[in-house]
């Protein structure tokens, strides 16, 4: 078992004979994230550190997790500083760096040293980038019963996208779960005359999120960075694939890409999630001045339930949304 701390190419990993650990996903499933956070502050993690690296750090000690990937350059910065501390702790900790300036041959180079770290060759990963695709194409099905078929949750969508970074440790099983999944959703009934949102930034460290917007009338039919997630691209060429992937690189990629969904799902609004101390905070800015359509930002700092604060933004937002109203919130 090999931990992550966020989308790596996940070829190299399977094709090593590893299971891939979303650390992200582990957490805040748990059933215990809050208690995972309370832990890492008592080993000395400060306050005003982001909760998801705090319940990284505790998942990886309390599951016994002696290798990690960690993500140092194009996610989280605080990301070395946690490498180091797990090393302290005797894991081994893999770093990985997606190029800022999306550069092939910088990109190539970092799978190239993650592939003889992990002792895989380059015909057992070409041959693993077959076998993921022919799930990635499956998710992508899903995205589009979401959006364009109008008979897949918001909460669905993203549960199956989002784990897509990891496949859950087991790609086989995955995809038999999203064969069965998909096989039922078919035969439903398509909602009809919801607010059509579209959800930007990191995954929710809200619990009942989906649930809540959707008791309010509306719905997420694009889910930005989970749909990320899933490499729904297409491309043959495994470096090619993970330069398209937008959440590492310049916003300006994100820009297009969410500008392509406000058109093709009809979106009537976004809402954007911010996490606490996270720098990626400041591209609101941008979010703000390159989108056309009503934008609600949100921010979240500690796992747990969706705090009444939140729920009633969210009900005003829909309520202005409802009312027709055009301007940003």
């Amino acid at each position: 078992m090999i931990g992550i701390t966020a989308t790596v190419p996940l070829e190299i990993v399977l094709a090593a004979g590893r299971t891939p650990v979303d650390l992200n996903n582990l957490f805040i499933t748990s059933g215990s994230s809050r208690e995972l956070v309370a832990q890492a502050e008592s080993a000395g993690f400060s306050h005003n550190i982001c909760a998801w690296i705090k319940g990284i750090y505790s998942t990886v000690i309390n599951h016994g997790i002696r290798e990690v990937i960690a993500v140092t350059g194009g996610d989280c910065s605080n990301t070395i500083a946690l490498g180091e501390i797990l090393e302290q702790k005797g894991v081994r900790v893999i770093p990985f760096e997606y190029p800022l300036d999306r550069n092939r041959e910088t990109l190539q180079n970092q799978m190239e040293i993650l592939r003889v770290k992990l002792g895989a060759t380059w015909p057992e990963i070409e041959n693993m980038g077959v076998r993921l695709e022919s799930i990635r194409k499956k998710l992508k099905q899903l995205d589009q019963l979401t959006y364009g078929k109008n008979v897949v949750t918001g909460s669905e969508n993203h549960r199956f996208l989002v784990n897509s970074s990891d496949f859950n440790g087991n790609p086989d099983l995955f995809e038999s779960e999203l064969d069965e999944f998909l096989a039922g959703v078919r035969k439903r009934t398509p909602r009809s005359n919801e607010i059509r949102l579209g959800y930007l930034g990191v995954p929710p460290i809200f619990t009942q999120f989906y649930e809540c917007i959707e008791s309010l009338g509306a719905r997420v039919v694009f889910n930005e960075v989970q749909r990320q997630f899933s490499m729904p691209f297409g491309q043959k060429d495994i470096v090619e694939q993970y330069l398209q992937y937008t959440y590492p690189y310049h916003m300006s990629a994100r820009l297009k890409d969410i500008k392509d969904a406000i058109n093709e799902r009809q979106l009537d609004g976004l809402i954007h999630y911010t996490q606490t101390f996270c720098y990626r905070q400041i591209y609101d800015i941008l979010l703000r001045e390159d989108t056309t359509i009503p934008l609600l930002t949100l921010e979240g700092d500690r796992p747990g339930f969706i705090d009444g604060r939140t729920v009633l933004r969210i009900e005003t937002f829909v309520e202005m949304l409802q009312a027709g109203k055009g301007e940003l919130f």
